[in-house]
């Protein structure tokens, strides 16, 4: 009877945490899709980008954000969830608006007079390739400060969530603000776009970008350790310290203390387990992100600003929405209904979400019918990515002490952050030349720029299942470090 009178009493502050996670990891890759949204449509023809030049861009961000995600989680466990949190989304906001600056620099170190003068200029003369390498030049550097703030984000959410919920709890926590991704990408596509169109999309991302620095005024205001939060009773307390109780409490301020060498780190299997997961699959989400509207406007004629085109990606994060939020349940239900341990439900969810990709292969044949299908086969294989991703964070809080979440979080980010600098890349140059290539060019029935994206839903369509064999031959059984 006292445990029900507790339950009853007990506070929901981590909630809160996890709505605030969700808005900044919505705000997050709001940002990230400003130029996907608009390079295509608005500012290639100003710049003469080709498919090459974006690759390069979305490639070398990846590679930025690789590299910072290395740091970034030590950066957090050194600084703190609240500071730590605070320098991520500040940097990565100012570098969202930086975009903006792009054209207006581009112009007058290129000399001309008007953006229009720099869109009049001949495609494929050396004035036109000149201006396509300075404008590139600049979005790099806007990039490398988005990327730089970026790889904060997941580091300090996870850390927060590990602070906030025991572990049976964490995949479904996680799966919430998690969904902030696909949210972001979700509503992108129907503000985005009409902004470009009505205020240019240099506005598109100043106004997206501002919205990081109203989400710290909240940070500041509403964010402390749960045992120092004036928001959480003694109950709360006790639910978030489930797993703990059969320690002494000054263990946990011990732990907080104590910290894992960052090169140690590298020693442990379930480190390399949790960067084999980011590998092989992070860069499969970043191409949806980054080329779902490309594909859309090359394949099927729809631009991001059409009515048609919008739908698309809206009903394609639709799909990947609400089924990636069961994702992170799934496991509770295996803990709570099947008494599973939480790292062996986590796992089992894993495998099944694995599979979800496998739509991938059918969405390039069943374009030939309908745009569609595509947008449903690739929010079935998003959908599956993100509820793999919000089991695979959580396994980080499985097997490491507080105190390396964030760090072990940045190095597997850097892992994801390295493939997705191969795959869009690799998708750039192979676009680009596919499309040369024409019919000289061949996969599976399909000829030019579609045999290109074959190739590349075949990869993305495979990486889950086997990452997960890998991660199971590294780390077999349940192990926690310290």
């Amino acid at each position: 009877m006292k445990k029900d009178t507790n339950q009853q009493l007990m506070t929901n502050w981590r909630w809160w945490m996890v709505v605030l996670l969700f808005v900044a990891t919505t705000v997050n890759y709001m940002d990230r899709q400003v130029l996907s949204l608009t390079w295509k449509e608005f500012i290639a023809p100003e710049f003469h980008w080709t498919d090459s030049d974006y690759g390069t861009i979305t490639a070398v961000f990846s590679l930025f954000y690789a590299f910072a995600m290395l740091f970034a989680g030590k950066f957090v466990d050194w600084m703190g969830t609240k500071k730590g949190y605070l320098w991520a989304i500040g940097i990565w906001s100012f570098g969202a608006c930086a975009h903006a600056i792009c054209g207006w620099a581009t112009m007058h170190i290129e000399g001309y007079e008007s953006i229009e003068a720099m869109k009049a200029v001949e495609a494929g003369t050396g004035a036109a390739l000149a201006i396509a390498s300075v404008s590139v030049w600049l979005f790099l550097a806007a990039r490398g400060i988005l990327a730089l703030g970026e790889a904060g984000n997941f580091p300090a959410a996870i850390k927060t969530t590990a602070e906030y919920f025991p572990k049976k709890d964490r995949a479904f926590a996680t799966s919430i603000f998690n969904a902030g991704a696909s949210v972001g990408a979700l509503v992108a596509p129907a503000t985005i776009p009409p902004l470009a169109a009505w205020l240019g999309w240099e506005m598109a991302f100043i106004i997206i970008g501002a919205l990081g620095f109203l989400w710290m005024a909240f940070w500041v205001f509403m964010y402390d350790k749960p045992q120092n939060s004036k928001h959480v009773n003694e109950a709360e307390l006790a639910y978030i310290r489930q797993d703990e109780d059969e320690q002494v409490v000054t263990d946990e301020a011990a732990e907080e203390k104590s910290s894992i060498p960052f090169l140690k780190c590298f020693t442990y299997r379930q480190t390399w387990s949790f960067i084999v997961g980011k590998f092989f699959t992070d860069g499969v989400w970043w191409f949806y992100l980054f080329w779902a509207p490309a594909y859309f406007q090359d394949q099927f004629g729809y631009k991001a600003s059409s009515g048609t085109g919008m739908m698309l990606i809206i009903t394609l994060y639709a799909i990947v929405t609400v089924i990636s939020i069961f994702g992170g349940y799934l496991p509770k239900l295996f803990v709570e209904q099947k008494g599973m341990h939480p790292y062996k439900g986590r796992m089992l969810a894993m495998l099944i979400f694995a599979f979800f990709p496998l739509f991938a292969l059918f969405a390039q044949p069943m374009g030939q019918y309908s745009a569609w299908w595509p947008a449903i086969i690739i929010g079935l294989a998003g959908a599956g990515h993100q509820a793999w991703s919000a089991n695979l964070f959580s396994t980080v809080g499985d097997m490491f002490p507080k105190s390396a979440i964030a760090t072990i979080t940045g190095i597997g980010g850097m892992a994801g952050g390295i493939s997705s600098f191969l795959i869009n890349k690799g998708a750039g140059v192979l676009f680009t030349y596919s499309e040369n290539a024409g019919a000289a060019f061949t996969f599976l029935g399909f000829e030019g720029k579609e045999a290109g994206y074959m190739i590349v839903f075949c990869f993305c369509a495979v990486a889950y299942i086997l990452a997960w064999t890998i991660m199971k031959a590294l780390v077999p059984e349940y192990k926690k470090i310290g």
